[in-house]
């Protein structure tokens, strides 16, 4: 007989079920994160270049005593919002805008926190007419010496370079049932195999869940993720206030140097 008081273990969930959890429905959307972790959160907008990409919401906020730069990517909930949003895919503009509020975050010495949702950068026309390889290339050049800590959370998709754009910081966590890779599973199985339909197949061969990626020292922690959004909010807020207060007892030289090394290994 199990005690009431027993937890009972988790089944450990296949590649697979994984790579579906986090394109769930379900999921805890950026917004309700941003305004759950966060207090007094001021939206910022544009690149001050171009325009002002939807699919990322950036801005100040505060995180108990410490004032904190948020970037985040949206996949929409209505379907207007994600029309719009590209279904969390960051147009050149948005990639831009992130790099000017981290570079704004540095001069005012502001921590960044990235929550990150996408399947990729929008893969359409007007962004490769506007520059969507050179501006994922110049946030992963001005990342590494950016002389502030930089927590990245994967809480669904972390697709391919569109996340990595954001994901080049200090820590990498990830939310239980979320992934984190070079590509799509139904990609990887139409490259290798000509067939889409054995992405569930792709997914365990690419190593896309986050024990996977912890075991091979390319993500920092996992995030539990009860069924509970207020739970998760409480996980997530722990963990951020946490590693930002272990990174922020770094000189900036100590992070960049930290920084540079974590990704030279790989």
């Amino acid at each position: 007989m199990v005690s009431l008081f027993e937890r009972k273990p988790k089944i450990p969930k296949t590649a697979a079920e994984i790579v579906k959890a986090a394109r769930s429905q379900d999921k805890i959307v950026a917004s309700e994160l941003i305004n759950g972790v966060f207090k007094n959160f001021f939206e910022l907008h544009g690149d001050r270049l171009n325009g002002d990409d939807p699919a990322i919401i950036s801005g100040l906020a505060q995180l108990g005593n410490k004032k904190v730069t948020v970037i985040a990517i949206d996949k929409g909930t209505s379907p207007e919002e994600r029309i719009a949003k590209h279904f969390g895919g960051p147009t050149p503009d948005g990639y831009r805008k992130s790099l000017r509020l981290m570079k704004q975050a540095e001069k005012f010495g502001r921590p960044i926190v990235t929550l990150i949702n996408t399947a990729g950068a929008y893969p359409g026309r007007t962004a490769e007419e506007g520059g969507q390889g050179e501006a994922i290339a110049r946030n992963l050049l001005e990342l590494g010496d950016i002389s502030v800590p930089i927590l990245a959370i994967i809480f669904g998709e972390g697709g391919s370079g569109g996340a990595l754009a954001l994901a080049a910081g200090d820590e990498v966590w990830m939310f239980e049932n979320s992934m984190y890779t070079v590509l799509s599973p139904e990609g990887f199985a139409s490259i290798l195999w000509k067939d889409s339909t054995r992405a569930d197949e792709a997914a365990a061969v690419m190593q896309v869940t986050p024990t996977a990626l912890l075991s091979q020292g390319i993500i920092d922690g996992i995030i539990e993720e009860p069924t509970s959004h207020r739970k998760v909010i409480k996980q997530v807020t722990r963990v951020i206030d946490e590693e930002l207060t272990k990174l922020m007892a770094l000189t900036p030289r100590e992070l960049i140097e930290r920084r540079h090394a974590r990704f030279r290994k790989f």
